[in-house]
């Protein structure tokens, strides 16, 4: 009979035919090892858009809202990261921070929006 060995710390692991961890802490350790960004890349994006997405919705009054662009810098705005951009017929561009997006209009003046749900 084969002796099958933890996939995190190499014990012997005791019980169920198909088992692969010898316990609890170590399938989460070894599940949290395989889930972790091996670099702090995607952590790191995905945290300036909850950032960026956060903002939105505060400064969002009722459906539209209108408001200079340097409002958003001054919050830490990344104006850099979205999550999507839509075209309208009008040809406007909204980029889009999950459902929450923005226009950018003349003078530095942006609009903000929320996407409605279909």
């Amino acid at each position: 009979m084969e002796t099958k060995k933890c996939a995190e710390c190499g014990e012997v692991i005791k019980g169920r035919i198909d088992k692969k961890f010898c316990s609890d802490m170590c399938r989460n350790s070894f599940n949290n090892k395989l889930n972790s960004d091996s670099t702090n890349f995607v952590r790191n994006i995905n945290n300036i858009l909850r950032k960026n997405r956060r903002i939105l919705e505060e400064l969002l009054q009722g459906d539209k809202t209108t408001l200079p662009r340097q409002k958003l810098a001054d919050k830490g705005f990344n104006f850099g990261y979205y999550t999507n951009q839509s075209t309208t017929k009008t040809n406007n561009t909204y980029i889009f921070c999950y459902e929450f997006g923005y226009l950018p209009l003349e003078n530095d003046i942006i609009l903000i929006v929320k996407k409605k749900q279909s």
